[in-house]
């Protein structure tokens, strides 16, 4: 296996990836980069490359346009499958000035082609703008994970709902998956199940664990969060297909509901699927003010409040139906976590239990 090799850097350096057949091309790289303060590994061939990948990560790929047995269009359509991959930022390099292929490459996934020769200063200075635009990019990933901290934070104070997060992410991508919904609306109701009482942060304990039923007062407090988490989260732009779900799971079928009393189809499709999760998940579990239901009895009281107007009668039905698909597994046993890892074993795990 290659080795990383040091340019004057430390062990978290970035990684550059150079994808080259010819030894003549990767001598002119290799001295490019002892200038940039980065580790660096070479291969001679894609498939190497992409051996390499499935164990370890780069930050920024370099490869030339032309290789034996896998082209650069191939070989970056091939690490854009890789789940770990899809921020490393891919270079191609081309012995010729060709529009078409220009576009081919970043249609595949590329994110920048440079036809040779080249001044090195320019290639230079190319690789380092690719690799400062990863090191914003991680950036933000952290940031994120920072969110996803901070919300669990929030479930955490009530030993009660531990676990609850978990169980919705499970319960909303189950019931999103037997709908058919994409895997990039699955994703978005997997983090919205951790982040969509992010807001609940603003509400003093006095109020979110009082034992008792909240007075007029308290209850518009206790109202405000979900526009609490959306204001939380809305400087992220990455999470923008979340706040819908943090903002609106507490509207009603009927319009009855808030922040904004949405009614029927207007309420989002997420979120009246993380709405049903959320509520039957509350219904099952012990809370300082209330015993836990059994599944059955908190399936009766989702289809009486499907009746009295307040849910969406299909997606109660649907719900029903996947609940005791999933009842014959041990739930306890799944991925749990905000991660996008725990989000693609889970669904792996859901198609085979739900046969989709």
């Amino acid at each position: 296996m290659p080795e990383a090799h040091a340019a004057g850097s430390g062990p978290g350096s970035p990684v550059v990836l150079v994808v080259d057949g010819d030894a003549i091309n990767r001598r002119l790289l290799r001295a490019i980069l002892r200038t940039v303060r980065c580790r660096y590994v070479e291969v001679d061939a894609p498939h190497q490359a992409l051996e390499w990948l499935q164990s370890q990560t780069a930050d920024l790929i370099i490869i030339d346009l032309v290789m034996p047995g896998m082209g650069a269009q191939e070989f970056c359509t091939r690490v854009r499958a890789l789940r770990q991959a899809r921020l490393t930022q891919i270079l191609v390099l081309s012995s010729t000035r060709s529009l078409e292929k220009e576009v081919e490459v970043l249609a595949t996934g590329a994110d920048g082609f440079i036809a040779q020769p080249v001044h090195p200063e320019a290639l230079r200075a190319r690789l380092m703008a690719l690799l400062r635009h990863k090191a914003l990019l991680d950036t933000l990933e952290e940031a994120e994970g920072i969110l996803f901290s901070l919300a669990q934070a929030v479930e955490a104070r009530d030993r009660s709902s531990i676990g609850h997060c978990e169980r919705l992410a499970l319960y909303s991508v189950a019931l999103g998956a037997a709908l058919g919904l994409s895997e990039v609306d699955l994703l978005t109701l997997h983090r919205g199940a951790f982040l969509h009482d992010i807001g609940k942060v603003w509400v003093p304990d006095a109020i979110l664990f009082k034992p008792g039923p909240l007075d007029g007062a308290e209850w518009d407090i206790m109202r405000q969060h979900p526009i609490k988490g959306e204001e939380i989260c809305r400087p992220m732009r990455t999470l923008a297909p979340v706040l819908p779900i943090i903002r609106h799971h507490h509207e009603r079928w009927d319009g009855s509901g808030y922040p904004d009393g949405l009614a029927g189809e207007q309420i989002p499709l997420l979120a009246r699927v993380l709405q049903i999760s959320d509520i039957f998940d509350a219904l099952t579990t012990e809370r300082p003010y209330k015993n836990g239901m059994a599944a059955e009895v908190a399936l009766t009281v989702l289809q009486e409040e499907a009746e009295k107007g307040w849910r969406d009668p299909e997606l109660v039905n649907l719900f029903r139906d996947v609940y005791h698909r999933l009842n014959s597994t041990e739930l306890s046993t799944w991925p749990q976590g905000p991660t996008e890892a725990c989000f693609w074993q889970s669904l792996e795990a859901l198609s085979r239990q739900l046969n989709l």
